[in-house]
């Protein structure tokens, strides 16, 4: 895990706490793009996946909606491709639907542009529960593709923990928990 005392750092001690049934939700741009997302914010976690980006690889995987501004910026910068799981079907002949489950929804990913062979980086914006990313590693498997990597911006929960322990290369930029008072950055 790399600690950021930054931009990301200071923007999620000041991220607004909601509270759904008992879980604290925290709002944040990388994560909700609420209020808004500033430039250098996106900068900033940008560069720290380059930083810690370490496998050869030829595309990168991200999940609509919140990895599509991390996945984006990524590619513009390094110059690879980058494909985009979807939450609705395009109904094209290679394209693989999942089921995915988190800790507050349940729904259907599709996964198209992958092919055989095809070595991926996966980077999103926050990782809780880890049923996004299982539902993602498995279709990268029916895909016959190989994820070298995983960096997720923001971690929270113990479902990185979970993810590790299957086998899924993670990296994390940072680790968080959220409380009524606010978001508490973990060292």
């Amino acid at each position: 895990m790399i600690i950021m005392s930054s931009i990301l750092e200071e923007s999620l001690k000041a991220a607004p706490i909601i509270k759904r049934g008992e879980y604290h939700y925290f709002i944040h741009p990388i994560t909700d793009g609420v209020p808004y997302l500033e430039p250098e914010l996106l900068n900033e976690v940008t560069d720290k996946i380059i930083d810690v980006l370490e496998a050869d690889f030829d595309k990168i995987l991200t999940i609509e909606a919140m990895g599509i501004h991390i996945g984006t910026a990524l590619a513009l910068r390094i110059g690879k491709p980058l494909s985009i799981i979807r939450k609705r079907s395009y109904d094209l002949p290679s394209e693989i639907e999942v089921g995915q489950s988190t800790g507050y929804s349940k729904g259907k990913l599709y996964l198209n542009g992958i092919i055989p062979g095809d070595r991926l980086v996966i980077v999103d914006d926050v990782v809780s529960t880890g049923g996004t990313l299982v539902a993602v590693k498995e279709a990268v498997e029916r895909a016959g593709a190989v994820i070298v990597d995983t960096i997720v911006v923001i971690e929270r929960g113990d479902g990185a923990r979970r993810l590790r322990e299957a086998g899924l290369p993670l990296k994390t930029l940072i680790t968080i928990d959220v409380g009524p008072n606010g978001v508490i950055i973990e060292q």
